[in-house]
């Protein structure tokens, strides 16, 4: 019997390179190794004030990305988190066992809460929803980034923590975290990850962005001093473009060297432009090409196979509390 691996992407904001690098990309290759589950989380989107129709198209949007890098039946499960209630039932008997001081120390929590003083009860309870998305589907392997390793690791904990009260229910979910390419960083800011909600346009491309845009941010993006081009920690700007290419063009990191080592930065920036122009043109093809009444077939046998697994976790739960009569 295969493994089980289960993650997800809010449908706010546009999917960008960093998503698709860091982690569609390996989605796509973990699919036809291990039994997957890959949903779109827009329960998680509500943290923050959302407007519902561009939520709903956001939310298609996504799917339709999904399916286009390569994701989706045979080879993996798709499908809307709020089609399945069994994530929303799960997290209210997990917060009954989790604790609150296990919440405040979360990171993502913390950063929120020094620049708003209106965060919602949901961004505080943010990990314990994520923690019934990956033990609802009895997941072992949860493909997460460096920033989610924490979320995770309260996951783990709660499982444990449940086995040992109310006996045997869960799998304890493991991370797998790619070794190159899991933290694309902003092109206007290298200090910081590549983020849909950066306030800087020119820091993220988007997966379908047009050429003329793809151009413009990468001619823009930053760059550090000196002139020689090369993987160096302590040149972070160049670094996360050299790894965009390396990415991009399957090249080690020796030819990537190699490749621009007598050339200056407006040709690797020029190259790497084109590169990704290049890559992503298929791709936004394919998504736009995806018949709507398909993709609404596809997400309701989505939603049927996942809840059929959700159902039977959530009974399991429910009987061991005294739930069930």
């Amino acid at each position: 019997m295969r493994k089980r691996i289960f993650s997800g992407v809010q449908p706010t904001g546009n999917v960008h390179l960093g998503n698709y690098l860091g982690a569609l990309r390996n989605w796509v290759v973990l699919q036809h190794e291990y039994e997957s589950f890959f949903c779109i989380v827009n329960l998680h989107a509500l943290t923050t004030r959302q407007d519902p129709k561009l939520l709903a198209e956001k939310t298609r949007e996504l799917a339709r990305i999904y399916l286009a890098v390569g994701l989706g039946p045979p080879a993996s499960t798709i499908f809307i988190q709020s089609e399945v209630a069994e994530h929303a039932e799960l997290t209210w008997i997990l917060n009954c066992i989790a604790r609150v001081s296990e919440l405040e120390r979360m990171t993502q929590f913390k950063d929120k809460a020094r620049k708003s003083e209106s965060v919602s009860v949901g961004t505080f309870d943010y990990p314990i929803l994520m923690a019934s998305d990956i033990l609802l589907y009895q997941t072992d392997l949860v493909p997460v980034g460096e920033d989610q390793k924490q979320h995770l690791e309260l996951t783990r904990d709660l499982s444990i923590r449940f086995n040992r009260d109310y006996g045997e229910t869960f799998r304890v979910p493991e991370p797998f975290i790619p070794k190159v390419g899991a933290r694309i960083m902003s092109l206007s800011d290298p200090g910081n990850k590549m983020s849909k909600s950066e306030e800087d346009a020119n820091g993220c491309v988007r997966l379908l962005d047009d050429a003329d845009s793809i151009q413009r941010k990468f001619k823009r993006a930053v760059t550090d001093s000196g002139t020689a081009i090369k993987f160096d920690a302590s040149r972070p700007a160049i670094t996360n473009l050299l790894t965009i290419f390396q990415l991009l063009t399957g090249e080690t990191q020796a030819q990537v060297e190699q490749h621009f080592s007598a050339k200056g930065y407006a040709q690797l920036k020029q190259e790497l432009a084109d590169a990704t122009i290049a890559f992503l043109e298929p791709l936004q093809k394919k998504a736009q090409a995806i018949d709507d009444s398909e993709l609404t077939r596809i997400l309701a046998e989505g939603a049927d196979k996942a809840r059929g697994i959700a159902s039977q976790t959530l009974a399991a739960v429910k009987e061991k509390l005294g739930l069930r009569s």
